[in-house]
């Protein structure tokens, strides 16, 4: 009998600490990839932001602020799911003031955004970011990515306080819980938010 429980003993902490030691194992492996998955995540958000930019500037050529308006409704979503795809990464971007409720940050990205928001009013500076490996809920590491978005002067045209009125009636018809607008040129507009699982 004590022979029985000594070897069902053994055989618990054999999987306590067998366990344990493959998700030390995991962390440092995700932590020796963090350097080149920040690497990456700036790379992607680059592409991204490239993207954004050809669309809008396409539908302000084709028919102005209200194409532009479109374009960037119908396509940003197709962008960031393309741009997940190809690097296996969680592509979007997030705001404290959502234009779409699919903008809305989760608690992470709310952190962060807020982070941003208090450095903005102490210091602004060009293009911060955060990145930090977490636990999902399996506790699973996971790395996490954000990049700072301000307003530049192209953005006004449609986050502003003076947007054109057939700009305007796009916005209401296309997003019509839209709480972004009313930003001044250089102001903290959201951030891209990137999320890499290691497998």
């Amino acid at each position: 009998m004590n022979k029985l429980i000594y070897t069902l003993i053994l055989v618990f902490l054999f999987f306590v600490f067998g366990f344990a030691t493959a998700d030390t194992v995991q962390d440092k492996l995700a932590q020796k990839q963090s350097a080149r998955l920040l690497q990456q995540a700036r790379q992607i958000i680059k592409q991204y932001n490239h993207q954004l930019k050809k669309i809008r500037k396409q539908g302000l050529n084709e028919g102005g602020g209200a194409q532009a308006v479109e374009n960037c409704h119908l396509q940003a979503p197709d962008i960031a799911a393309d741009l997940s795809k190809t690097n296996k990464w969680s592509v979007r971007r997030t705001t404290l003031k959502t234009r779409g409720l699919d903008n809305a940050p989760d608690k992470w990205e709310l952190t962060v955004l807020e982070k941003f928001a208090r450095q903005y009013a102490q210091q602004p500076k060009d293009n911060p970011e955060f990145y930090e490996i977490v636990k999902d809920k399996n506790g699973k590491p996971v790395f996490r990515y954000m990049q700072a978005i301000y307003i530049k002067r192209a953005c006004l045209k449609c986050h502003g306080s003076h947007i054109d009125k057939v700009v305007a009636r796009q916005l209401d018809s296309l997003y019509p819980f839209d709480q972004a607008t009313g930003y001044k040129l250089g102001d903290l507009r959201g951030a891209y938010t990137l999320k890499y699982s290691f497998e």
